[in-house]
Protein backbone atom coordinates (compact mmCIF):
# COMPACT_ATOMS: atom_id res chain seq x y z
CA UNK A 1 0.00 0.00 0.00
CA UNK A 2 1.74 3.67 -0.80
CA UNK A 3 1.14 5.50 1.88
CA UNK A 4 2.58 8.70 3.26
CA UNK A 5 4.82 9.16 6.48
CA UNK A 6 2.92 10.22 8.89
CA UNK A 7 0.82 9.35 12.48
CA UNK A 8 -2.68 8.82 12.96
CA UNK A 9 -4.79 12.13 12.67
CA UNK A 10 -1.70 13.52 10.36
CA UNK A 11 -2.32 14.18 6.47
CA UNK A 12 -2.45 11.21 3.90
CA UNK A 13 -5.01 9.28 6.48
CA UNK A 14 -8.62 8.49 6.09
CA UNK A 15 -11.09 7.83 8.57
CA UNK A 16 -11.80 4.48 7.48
CA UNK A 17 -9.04 1.60 9.10
CA UNK A 18 -6.73 0.13 6.12
CA UNK A 19 -6.96 2.59 3.53
CA UNK A 20 -4.82 5.67 3.03
CA UNK A 21 -6.25 8.98 1.45
CA UNK A 22 -3.00 9.12 -1.46
CA UNK A 23 -3.18 6.47 -4.11
CA UNK A 24 -2.18 8.88 -6.55
CA UNK A 25 -0.27 6.29 -8.90
CA UNK A 26 -3.65 4.60 -9.55
CA UNK A 27 -5.70 8.01 -10.12
CA UNK A 28 -2.65 8.71 -13.00
CA UNK A 29 -3.76 5.59 -14.49
CA UNK A 30 -7.47 6.15 -14.91
CA UNK A 31 -7.26 10.67 -14.95
CA UNK A 32 -4.35 11.97 -15.39
CA UNK A 33 -5.56 15.72 -14.28
CA UNK A 34 -6.32 14.03 -10.90
CA UNK A 35 -3.61 16.43 -9.17
CA UNK A 36 -4.98 19.49 -11.36
CA UNK A 37 -6.69 22.36 -9.29
CA UNK A 38 -9.73 24.34 -10.24
CA UNK A 39 -13.50 23.85 -12.00
CA UNK A 40 -13.33 21.53 -14.76
CA UNK A 41 -13.80 23.21 -18.05
CA UNK A 42 -12.58 26.59 -17.03
CA UNK A 43 -10.20 27.77 -19.57
CA UNK A 44 -7.12 27.13 -16.93
CA UNK A 45 -7.68 23.88 -16.16
CA UNK A 46 -8.50 23.03 -20.10
CA UNK A 47 -4.85 24.84 -20.30
CA UNK A 48 -3.11 22.53 -17.52
CA UNK A 49 -4.91 19.89 -19.67
CA UNK A 50 -3.14 21.01 -22.54
CA UNK A 51 0.29 21.26 -20.92
CA UNK A 52 0.03 18.11 -19.41
CA UNK A 53 -1.02 16.00 -22.47
CA UNK A 54 2.05 17.97 -24.31
CA UNK A 55 4.21 17.11 -21.39
CA UNK A 56 3.54 13.16 -21.33
CA UNK A 57 4.04 13.05 -24.93
CA UNK A 58 7.45 14.80 -24.71
CA UNK A 59 8.14 12.25 -22.03
CA UNK A 60 7.13 9.44 -24.47
CA UNK A 61 8.34 10.52 -27.89
CA UNK A 62 11.56 12.31 -26.65
CA UNK A 63 12.06 15.54 -28.43
CA UNK A 64 9.42 17.29 -30.81
CA UNK A 65 8.93 19.96 -32.43
CA UNK A 66 5.96 22.24 -32.21
CA UNK A 67 4.67 21.68 -35.42
CA UNK A 68 4.81 17.71 -34.36
CA UNK A 69 3.42 18.77 -30.77
CA UNK A 70 0.38 20.57 -32.45
CA UNK A 71 -0.41 17.47 -34.57
CA UNK A 72 -0.33 15.26 -31.43
CA UNK A 73 -2.64 17.28 -29.70
CA UNK A 74 -4.86 18.74 -32.15
CA UNK A 75 -3.15 21.95 -30.96
CA UNK A 76 -3.63 24.95 -33.37
CA UNK A 77 0.28 26.54 -33.83
CA UNK A 78 -0.42 29.56 -32.36
CA UNK A 79 -1.85 27.81 -29.30
CA UNK A 80 0.72 25.34 -29.27
CA UNK A 81 3.43 27.78 -29.74
CA UNK A 82 1.77 29.57 -26.54
CA UNK A 83 1.69 26.29 -24.29
CA UNK A 84 5.61 25.67 -25.57
CA UNK A 85 6.35 29.39 -24.36
CA UNK A 86 4.56 29.03 -21.07
CA UNK A 87 6.14 25.28 -20.51
CA UNK A 88 9.51 26.96 -21.31
CA UNK A 89 9.08 29.75 -18.65
CA UNK A 90 7.74 27.55 -16.20
CA UNK A 91 11.06 25.44 -16.40
CA UNK A 92 9.45 22.22 -17.04
CA UNK A 93 10.42 22.16 -21.12
CA UNK A 94 13.59 23.50 -22.88
CA UNK A 95 14.80 24.67 -26.37
CA UNK A 96 17.23 21.05 -27.35
CA UNK A 97 18.33 21.48 -30.90
CA UNK A 98 17.19 21.67 -33.96
CA UNK A 99 15.22 18.98 -36.79
CA UNK A 100 17.67 18.07 -39.44
CA UNK A 101 17.35 15.72 -42.82
CA UNK A 102 13.63 17.22 -43.99
CA UNK A 103 13.19 19.65 -46.50
CA UNK A 104 12.94 23.65 -45.36
CA UNK A 105 14.33 25.47 -42.74
CA UNK A 106 14.96 23.04 -39.14
CA UNK A 107 12.52 23.11 -36.78
CA UNK A 108 13.15 24.42 -33.21
CA UNK A 109 12.76 20.81 -31.15
CA UNK A 110 11.36 20.85 -27.45
CA UNK A 111 12.45 18.16 -24.83
CA UNK A 112 11.39 17.99 -21.10
CA UNK A 113 13.49 19.81 -18.55
CA UNK A 114 15.22 16.57 -16.58
CA UNK A 115 15.82 19.51 -13.86
CA UNK A 116 12.41 20.15 -13.19
CA UNK A 117 11.87 17.96 -10.55
CA UNK A 118 14.28 14.90 -8.79
CA UNK A 119 12.61 11.53 -7.06
CA UNK A 120 14.39 8.70 -5.38
CA UNK A 121 13.85 4.58 -4.59
CA UNK A 122 14.83 2.75 -2.53
CA UNK A 123 14.78 -1.16 -2.08
CA UNK A 124 14.89 -2.83 1.09
CA UNK A 125 16.03 -6.19 2.40
CA UNK A 126 18.07 -8.10 4.96
CA UNK A 127 21.09 -7.89 3.35
CA UNK A 128 21.31 -4.45 1.85
CA UNK A 129 19.91 -1.06 1.06
CA UNK A 130 19.90 -0.21 -2.72
CA UNK A 131 18.78 3.62 -3.60
CA UNK A 132 19.02 5.84 -6.58
CA UNK A 133 17.59 9.15 -7.63
CA UNK A 134 16.03 9.78 -10.87
CA UNK A 135 15.40 13.09 -12.77
CA UNK A 136 11.74 13.56 -13.95
CA UNK A 137 12.36 12.22 -17.66
CA UNK A 138 12.51 8.45 -15.53
CA UNK A 139 16.62 8.74 -16.39
CA UNK A 140 18.41 7.42 -13.63
CA UNK A 141 20.80 9.79 -12.48
CA UNK A 142 22.62 8.37 -9.60
CA UNK A 143 22.40 4.81 -7.63
CA UNK A 144 24.23 3.54 -4.17
CA UNK A 145 24.06 0.29 -2.52
CA UNK A 146 24.44 -0.09 1.54
CA UNK A 147 25.60 -3.56 2.94
CA UNK A 148 23.35 -3.68 6.55
CA UNK A 149 24.64 -6.93 7.66
CA UNK A 150 23.37 -8.45 11.23
CA UNK A 151 20.92 -7.20 13.84
CA UNK A 152 19.53 -3.35 13.80
CA UNK A 153 17.42 -1.29 16.13
CA UNK A 154 15.21 1.63 14.41
CA UNK A 155 17.58 3.94 15.07
CA UNK A 156 20.45 2.03 13.04
CA UNK A 157 17.51 1.65 10.17
CA UNK A 158 16.92 5.62 10.35
CA UNK A 159 20.76 5.73 9.60
CA UNK A 160 20.76 3.75 6.79
CA UNK A 161 18.06 4.90 5.25
CA UNK A 162 19.35 8.37 4.80
CA UNK A 163 23.09 6.96 4.05
CA UNK A 164 21.85 5.07 1.56
CA UNK A 165 19.68 7.74 0.10
CA UNK A 166 22.57 10.44 0.33
CA UNK A 167 24.84 7.58 -1.69
CA UNK A 168 22.40 8.06 -4.62
CA UNK A 169 22.06 11.94 -4.26
CA UNK A 170 25.30 12.32 -4.19
CA UNK A 171 26.28 10.47 -6.83
CA UNK A 172 23.83 12.49 -8.56
CA UNK A 173 25.39 15.68 -7.72
CA UNK A 174 22.30 16.50 -5.55
CA UNK A 175 21.45 17.47 -2.41
CA UNK A 176 18.81 15.53 -0.36
CA UNK A 177 17.05 18.84 -0.41
CA UNK A 178 16.40 18.63 -4.34
CA UNK A 179 14.79 15.29 -3.93
CA UNK A 180 10.69 15.97 -4.60
CA UNK A 181 9.56 12.44 -2.75
CA UNK A 182 11.25 9.11 -2.00
CA UNK A 183 9.37 5.86 -2.28
CA UNK A 184 10.75 3.03 0.36
CA UNK A 185 10.10 -0.63 -0.97
CA UNK A 186 10.25 -3.64 1.99
CA UNK A 187 9.06 -7.07 2.58
CA UNK A 188 5.68 -6.91 3.92
CA UNK A 189 3.27 -4.12 4.44
CA UNK A 190 2.86 -1.31 7.29
CA UNK A 191 -0.41 -2.05 8.60
CA UNK A 192 -2.26 1.46 8.08
CA UNK A 193 -3.53 1.31 11.35
CA UNK A 194 -0.79 0.50 13.76
CA UNK A 195 1.96 1.86 11.35
CA UNK A 196 3.98 -1.57 12.17
CA UNK A 197 5.69 -3.47 9.39
CA UNK A 198 3.73 -6.87 9.13
CA UNK A 199 4.26 -10.15 7.18
CA UNK A 200 8.47 -9.67 7.24
CA UNK A 201 9.25 -10.59 10.54
CA UNK A 202 13.03 -11.29 9.04
CA UNK A 203 13.46 -7.84 8.51
CA UNK A 204 15.28 -6.42 11.44
CA UNK A 205 15.13 -2.54 13.29
CA UNK A 206 11.69 -2.05 10.95
CA UNK A 207 9.08 -3.33 13.35
CA UNK A 208 9.35 -0.26 15.86
CA UNK A 209 5.66 1.56 15.88
CA UNK A 210 7.82 4.69 15.91
CA UNK A 211 10.16 4.27 12.88
CA UNK A 212 7.95 6.12 10.50
CA UNK A 213 7.90 9.27 12.54
CA UNK A 214 11.81 8.70 12.93
CA UNK A 215 12.24 8.12 8.90
CA UNK A 216 9.64 11.64 8.46
CA UNK A 217 11.88 13.83 10.96
CA UNK A 218 14.83 12.58 9.43
CA UNK A 219 14.25 13.42 5.67
CA UNK A 220 12.67 16.91 4.45
CA UNK A 221 10.75 15.12 1.75
CA UNK A 222 7.48 13.03 1.44
CA UNK A 223 8.14 9.59 1.93
CA UNK A 224 5.96 7.08 1.25
CA UNK A 225 6.01 3.13 2.06
CA UNK A 226 5.00 0.05 -0.36
CA UNK A 227 5.41 -3.57 -0.47
CA UNK A 228 8.34 -4.61 -2.93
CA UNK A 229 6.09 -7.19 -4.83
CA UNK A 230 3.88 -4.62 -5.34
CA UNK A 231 6.89 -2.34 -6.91
CA UNK A 232 7.65 -4.94 -8.55
CA UNK A 233 4.13 -5.34 -10.04
CA UNK A 234 3.97 -1.52 -10.97
CA UNK A 235 7.47 -1.44 -12.77
CA UNK A 236 5.89 -4.14 -15.07
CA UNK A 237 2.49 -2.63 -15.85
CA UNK A 238 4.43 1.00 -16.65
CA UNK A 239 7.54 -0.90 -18.07
CA UNK A 240 7.68 -4.93 -19.29
CA UNK A 241 5.06 -7.42 -19.83
CA UNK A 242 1.97 -6.36 -18.30
CA UNK A 243 1.49 -2.92 -20.10
CA UNK A 244 -1.59 -2.62 -21.33
CA UNK A 245 -3.24 -5.26 -18.54
CA UNK A 246 -6.02 -3.91 -16.17
CA UNK A 247 -6.09 -7.90 -14.29
CA UNK A 248 -3.03 -9.68 -13.47
CA UNK A 249 -1.25 -11.41 -10.92
CA UNK A 250 2.50 -10.94 -10.79
CA UNK A 251 4.15 -14.20 -8.90
CA UNK A 252 7.65 -12.91 -7.18
CA UNK A 253 9.73 -15.91 -6.03
CA UNK A 254 13.52 -14.72 -4.34
CA UNK A 255 13.98 -15.23 -1.06
CA UNK A 256 10.27 -15.20 -0.50
CA UNK A 257 7.69 -16.18 -2.17
CA UNK A 258 4.85 -13.29 -3.04
CA UNK A 259 2.13 -12.41 -5.08
CA UNK A 260 0.89 -8.81 -6.63
CA UNK A 261 -2.66 -8.08 -7.50
CA UNK A 262 -3.80 -5.81 -9.83
CA UNK A 263 -7.90 -5.80 -10.33
CA UNK A 264 -9.26 -3.47 -12.69
CA UNK A 265 -5.35 -1.35 -13.27
CA UNK A 266 -5.69 -0.95 -9.62
CA UNK A 267 -3.05 -2.98 -6.86
CA UNK A 268 -5.39 -5.01 -4.36
CA UNK A 269 -3.58 -4.21 -1.19
CA UNK A 270 -5.69 -5.65 1.36
CA UNK A 271 -7.31 -4.22 4.56
CA UNK A 272 -3.84 -4.67 6.59
CA UNK A 273 -1.51 -4.09 3.38
CA UNK A 274 -1.19 -8.27 3.71
CA UNK A 275 -2.86 -8.93 0.09
CA UNK A 276 -0.42 -11.57 -2.30
CA UNK A 277 1.31 -12.99 0.92
CA UNK A 278 1.29 -16.11 -0.67
CA UNK A 279 3.66 -17.50 1.13
CA UNK A 280 1.34 -18.33 4.12
CA UNK A 281 -1.22 -20.06 1.87
CA UNK A 282 -1.57 -23.20 2.96
CA UNK A 283 -1.39 -25.85 -0.16
CA UNK A 284 -1.41 -29.63 -0.66
CA UNK A 285 1.87 -30.95 -0.57
CA UNK A 286 3.43 -30.19 2.79
CA UNK A 287 2.30 -30.33 6.14
CA UNK A 288 -0.14 -27.28 7.98
CA UNK A 289 2.20 -24.69 9.19
CA UNK A 290 1.08 -22.90 12.38
CA UNK A 291 1.79 -20.07 13.73
CA UNK A 292 3.03 -18.56 10.63
CA UNK A 293 4.13 -15.13 11.45
CA UNK A 294 6.26 -16.35 14.02
CA UNK A 295 7.45 -19.09 11.80
CA UNK A 296 8.08 -16.43 8.64
CA UNK A 297 6.92 -19.17 6.53
CA UNK A 298 3.63 -21.59 5.22
CA UNK A 299 2.49 -23.85 2.87
CA UNK A 300 3.26 -22.22 -0.23
CA UNK A 301 6.72 -20.91 0.62
CA UNK A 302 7.78 -24.51 1.86
CA UNK A 303 6.23 -26.02 -1.40
CA UNK A 304 7.61 -23.54 -3.41
CA UNK A 305 9.85 -21.17 -2.43
CA UNK A 306 13.73 -21.17 -3.22
CA UNK A 307 14.23 -23.49 -0.18
CA UNK A 308 12.49 -25.91 -1.06
CA UNK A 309 14.78 -26.35 -4.34
CA UNK A 310 17.64 -28.03 -2.80
CA UNK A 311 15.61 -30.00 -0.62
CA UNK A 312 13.76 -31.44 -3.78
CA UNK A 313 17.52 -31.48 -5.53
CA UNK A 314 18.68 -33.79 -2.66
CA UNK A 315 15.66 -35.97 -2.65
CA UNK A 316 15.96 -36.51 -6.96
CA UNK A 317 20.01 -37.62 -6.27
CA UNK A 318 21.42 -34.50 -7.51
CA UNK A 319 24.71 -33.84 -6.19
CA UNK A 320 27.22 -30.78 -6.04
CA UNK A 321 24.83 -28.23 -5.23
CA UNK A 322 25.90 -25.00 -5.95
CA UNK A 323 26.25 -22.46 -2.70
CA UNK A 324 24.92 -18.86 -2.21
CA UNK A 325 21.53 -17.61 -0.90
CA UNK A 326 18.60 -19.17 -1.23
CA UNK A 327 17.45 -17.38 -4.21
CA UNK A 328 21.10 -17.93 -5.96
CA UNK A 329 21.37 -21.68 -5.24
CA UNK A 330 17.43 -22.02 -6.58
CA UNK A 331 18.39 -20.00 -9.36
CA UNK A 332 21.81 -21.82 -10.10
CA UNK A 333 19.59 -25.08 -9.77
CA UNK A 334 16.84 -24.29 -12.18
CA UNK A 335 18.94 -23.23 -14.35
CA UNK A 336 21.95 -26.59 -14.54
CA UNK A 337 17.97 -28.12 -15.39
CA UNK A 338 17.29 -26.69 -18.12
CA UNK A 339 20.69 -26.95 -19.69
CA UNK A 340 21.03 -30.77 -18.67
CA UNK A 341 17.42 -31.07 -20.11
CA UNK A 342 16.76 -34.81 -18.88
CA UNK A 343 16.63 -37.47 -16.01
CA UNK A 344 16.50 -35.59 -12.49
CA UNK A 345 17.30 -32.36 -13.62
CA UNK A 346 14.16 -32.32 -15.80
CA UNK A 347 12.74 -34.24 -12.90
CA UNK A 348 13.66 -31.18 -10.77
CA UNK A 349 12.22 -28.67 -13.27
CA UNK A 350 8.46 -30.44 -13.47
CA UNK A 351 7.91 -30.98 -10.49
CA UNK A 352 8.96 -27.36 -9.48
CA UNK A 353 6.70 -26.57 -12.00
CA UNK A 354 3.76 -28.26 -10.53
CA UNK A 355 4.51 -26.62 -7.22
CA UNK A 356 4.25 -23.53 -8.37
CA UNK A 357 1.28 -24.23 -10.24
CA UNK A 358 -0.45 -25.69 -7.41
CA UNK A 359 -0.19 -22.00 -5.37
CA UNK A 360 -1.55 -20.25 -8.51
CA UNK A 361 -4.12 -22.42 -8.66
CA UNK A 362 -6.03 -21.43 -6.24
CA UNK A 363 -5.01 -17.35 -6.69
CA UNK A 364 -6.38 -17.80 -10.37
CA UNK A 365 -9.46 -19.76 -9.52
CA UNK A 366 -10.65 -16.85 -6.75
CA UNK A 367 -9.42 -13.70 -8.89
CA UNK A 368 -9.60 -15.24 -12.62
CA UNK A 369 -6.80 -13.02 -14.37
CA UNK A 370 -6.32 -12.02 -17.77
CA UNK A 371 -2.24 -12.66 -16.97
CA UNK A 372 0.07 -13.80 -14.87
CA UNK A 373 3.55 -12.62 -14.80
CA UNK A 374 6.29 -14.76 -13.54
CA UNK A 375 9.05 -12.66 -11.96
CA UNK A 376 12.33 -13.03 -9.30
CA UNK A 377 15.74 -14.53 -9.61
CA UNK A 378 14.54 -18.05 -9.13
CA UNK A 379 11.41 -17.46 -11.61
CA UNK A 380 12.93 -15.74 -14.13
CA UNK A 381 16.04 -18.21 -14.39
CA UNK A 382 13.48 -21.03 -15.56
CA UNK A 383 12.62 -18.62 -18.91
CA UNK A 384 10.49 -20.20 -21.17
CA UNK A 385 11.33 -23.39 -20.51
CA UNK A 386 9.91 -23.13 -17.09
CA UNK A 387 6.99 -20.62 -18.47
CA UNK A 388 5.42 -23.43 -20.47
CA UNK A 389 5.65 -25.71 -17.92
CA UNK A 390 3.84 -24.08 -15.24
CA UNK A 391 1.34 -23.03 -18.06
CA UNK A 392 0.64 -26.49 -19.37
CA UNK A 393 0.35 -27.42 -15.35
CA UNK A 394 -2.20 -24.83 -14.41
CA UNK A 395 -3.94 -25.43 -17.15
CA UNK A 396 -4.65 -28.83 -15.59
CA UNK A 397 -5.40 -27.89 -12.01
CA UNK A 398 -7.09 -24.39 -12.59
CA UNK A 399 -10.73 -23.56 -14.41
CA UNK A 400 -9.23 -19.98 -15.70
CA UNK A 401 -6.64 -20.17 -18.15
CA UNK A 402 -4.80 -17.10 -17.77
CA UNK A 403 -1.87 -16.22 -20.22
CA UNK A 404 1.89 -16.70 -18.10
CA UNK A 405 4.61 -14.25 -19.10
CA UNK A 406 7.79 -13.93 -17.90
CA UNK A 407 8.86 -10.63 -16.79
CA UNK A 408 10.73 -8.11 -18.48
CA UNK A 409 12.22 -6.02 -16.13
CA UNK A 410 14.51 -7.98 -14.46
CA UNK A 411 17.20 -5.49 -13.25
CA UNK A 412 16.15 -4.47 -10.12
CA UNK A 413 12.55 -4.21 -10.81
CA UNK A 414 11.58 -3.36 -7.02
CA UNK A 415 13.99 -0.14 -7.18
CA UNK A 416 12.71 -0.08 -10.67
CA UNK A 417 8.79 0.20 -9.58
CA UNK A 418 9.81 2.36 -6.36
CA UNK A 419 11.14 4.98 -9.34
CA UNK A 420 8.23 4.99 -11.27
CA UNK A 421 5.82 5.27 -8.31
CA UNK A 422 7.88 8.13 -6.82
CA UNK A 423 7.54 9.42 -10.26
CA UNK A 424 4.09 8.96 -10.74
CA UNK A 425 3.18 11.31 -8.05
CA UNK A 426 5.99 13.92 -8.40
CA UNK A 427 5.04 14.51 -12.39
CA UNK A 428 1.26 15.09 -11.36
CA UNK A 429 2.28 18.13 -8.85
CA UNK A 430 5.29 19.63 -10.60
CA UNK A 431 3.48 19.13 -13.97
CA UNK A 432 0.09 20.92 -12.61
CA UNK A 433 0.00 24.39 -14.30
CA UNK A 434 -2.86 25.07 -13.17
CA UNK A 435 -2.06 26.40 -9.22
Amino acid sequence: MIKESGPAGSPGWTDRPGHWETERLERQVSNPMAGTAGTPGTPRVLRAMNDRAALDLLLQHGPLSRTRIGKLTGLSKPTASQLLARLEAAGLVLATGTSEGRPGPNAQLYSVNPAAAHAAGLDVNPARIRAAVADVTGRTVGEYELPTPGRRSAQSVVRQVTDALDGAVKAAGLARDDLHRVVVGTPGAFDPGTGRLRYASHLPGWHSPALLDDLAAALPMPVEYENDVNLVAIAEQRLGAARGHGDFVLLWNEEGLGAALVLGGRLHRGWTGGAGEVGFLPVPGTPLVRQVTKANSGGYQELAGSQALPRLARELGIEDLPTGSHSEVAAALVTRAIDHGTGPHHELLRTYATRLATGLASLVSVLDPELVVLSGTVLTAGGEVLRALVQAELEELAAARPRLVVGDVQEHPVLRGALESALATTRDEVFDTSR
